[in-house]
């Protein structure tokens, strides 16, 4: 597959935007128990063109895995291992076969899990199906020593797996994490791992009430809490129940949330703006306070929320 042809402007379903944000909930609780892997990131639709151009580079493993896959987790987890090793020869890409379908079929990837190497922005298919650490280990290094001999990797790569031992912290040499796991994080992560995502947003609940204005933890219970509202929601159905009916508060509710999904918080803010400046009373505090809580999904200092509080002391006032 060429670069070109693929398309960053793919549309993406409600499904796999659940599927994404669940995995970004778990990188989060990840990164704040400290075990993320420095030389690797998730790859979809809207920057798989930029992951194609850092190949230029340095050679890139794409993984295409499945959430749910237990051989996938298998994958993935000596796939980190390995890349953690690699002290940068090599980033490893995760594209979510659930969340990114489009960029799934782009690639011609027929089955989880599949690894593929991208060099040069060119991509070529490497093996599908369960691995052990010793097959990917193989594999990859016939990879990169072939990709060195036909001078395809960069001036200096060694072309080999494995990065220089001496260049990586004693931490990770000894196998220990970098840093101790927040308790909170890691009940939730387990939460998260289980798919029960009120007990994970219980667990942020009783966090908040003894530290009621930790912005960390308000953005998780409200991304965890986004995900629960939509885990069986007919998308087209309540966005046209929306349209045909500006006063039905839970479907315009509803849309904006689907929006907060796919990232277009201004068209969540403004909708559910424009539907307080419709109601009244309960419904208007409900929408209100509906509102507030979506803030919380991105930073506080974020322009678009500044400008929506804006609109929204403009509505109430």
């Amino acid at each position: 597959m060429q670069p070109s042809d693929f398309s960053p402007n793919s549309a993406v379903d409600l499904g796999a935007r659940k599927a994404a944000l669940e995995r970004e909930a778990k990188q989060r609780a990840e990164e704040s128990a400290g075990r993320t892997n420095p030389y690797s990131v998730n790859a979809d639709e809207s920057n798989f063109q930029q992951v194609l151009e850092r190949s230029m580079a340095a050679p890139v493993v794409l993984a295409v895995l499945a959430s749910w896959s237990e051989q996938s987790k298998q994958v993935e987890a000596v796939l980190d291992k390995l890349s953690k090793g690699s002290g940068g020869n090599w980033l490893l890409a995760k594209v979510d076969s659930d969340a990114s379908p489009q960029l799934v079929q782009a690639l011609r990837v027929s089955g989880t899990p599949t690894i593929i190497i991208a060099v040069q922005g060119q991509v070529m298919p490497l093996m599908q199906g369960p691995a052990t650490e010793e097959q990917l280990r193989e594999g990859l290094t016939q990879v990169f020593a072939a990709l060195s001999q036909q001078g395809m990797l960069p001036p200096g790569h060694p072309g080999t797996v494995d990065g220089d031992p001496s260049a990586m912290p004693e931490e990770d040499l000894a196998g220990e994490p970098e840093s101790e796991e927040d308790p909170v994080t890691a009940e939730a992560q387990a939460a998260l791992e289980r798919g029960d995502f009120e007990a994970a947003a219980a667990v942020f609940e009783k966090a908040l009430g003894a530290d009621p204005k930790n912005p960390d933890l308000k953005a998780k219970l409200a991304q965890i809490r986004l995900i629960g509202r939509l885990q069986d929601v007919d998308g087209p159905a309540v966005r046209q129940a929306a349209a045909d009916n500006p006063a039905d508060v839970d479907a315009q509710i509803t849309v904006a949330d689907i929006d907060m999904y796919g990232g277009k918080f201004e068209d969540a803010f403004d909708r559910l703006i424009q539907t307080v400046r419709q109601t009244a009373d309960e419904d208007r505090d409900r929408v209100r306070e509906h509102l507030l809580a979506l803030f919380d999904l991105l930073p506080a200092g974020d322009p678009r929320v500044g400008a929506a509080r804006r609109k929204l002391t403009s509505a109430l006032f």
